[in-house]
């Protein structure tokens, strides 16, 4: 049966400032690489034809090292519909000094609401609209072949995929916290029916 493998990617420099990311291409801090070398590690023994991956770099290169600690050569894709949600103007800003300015409760929603964007941006909504066709058509277009596929991407992007997979209500699949760097390895049937998943922390 074929595997699906999901990592988000190891911790970027503006997760540990806490700022708004999305589609701001900010790299990987020393900690991030490590969490993907560990990634790698964790990922040994498991067999994997090919590897996608989104457009921004801290998600090309947790994938870079991940393979470099299996090791493996696989060929990789890249895509931006696996893109990071799209901040729009929050991009670049401290989550906390947007709480002092728009309300604990306002930037809750802006960033755990299922169909709320933020000021110029994507709601969890959008940004699945964006990554389920492609995941549809591409992935599980390997997947339907047998294959072993390994993604790479981010948090919101994974768990749009997550919530695909899984059938997950929007209540769910926001309560669902997927760390930067844990492998989530699903297997599957060719129809890309959940036989089991496990979370390698």
């Amino acid at each position: 049966m074929p595997k699906l493998v999901l990592v988000r990617h190891g911790q970027s420099l503006w997760n540990l400032e806490n700022r708004f990311t999305g589609w701001v291409d900010v790299p990987l801090t020393r900690q991030g690489e490590d969490e993907a070398r560990r990634a790698g590690e964790r990922l040994r023994g498991i067999s994997l034809d090919v590897a996608y991956t989104s457009a921004l770099k801290r998600a090309a290169r947790t994938l870079e090292l991940v393979l470099a600690s299996i090791p493996l050569d696989l060929p990789i894709i890249s895509d931006q519909a696996l893109n990071e949600r799209d901040y729009g103007d929050l991009a670049g800003l401290n989550k906390d000094d947007m709480r002092k300015k728009y309300g604990e409760e306002q930037v809750h929603i802006w960033r755990r609401s299922y169909d709320v964007p933020p000021p110029g941006g994507e709601s969890l909504k959008d940004t699945k609209a964006r990554t389920i066709p492609f995941f549809e058509r591409a992935i599980m277009g390997d997947v339907r072949q047998g294959k072993d596929v390994l993604v790479v991407a981010h948090g919101n992007s994974n768990r749009s995929i997550v919530m695909d997979l899984e059938a997950l209500t929007p209540e769910q699949i926001l309560a669902l916290e997927l760390p930067t760097g844990v492998p989530r390895v699903y297997d599957l049937e060719t129809d890309g029916t959940v036989r089991s998943v496990e979370v390698l922390a």
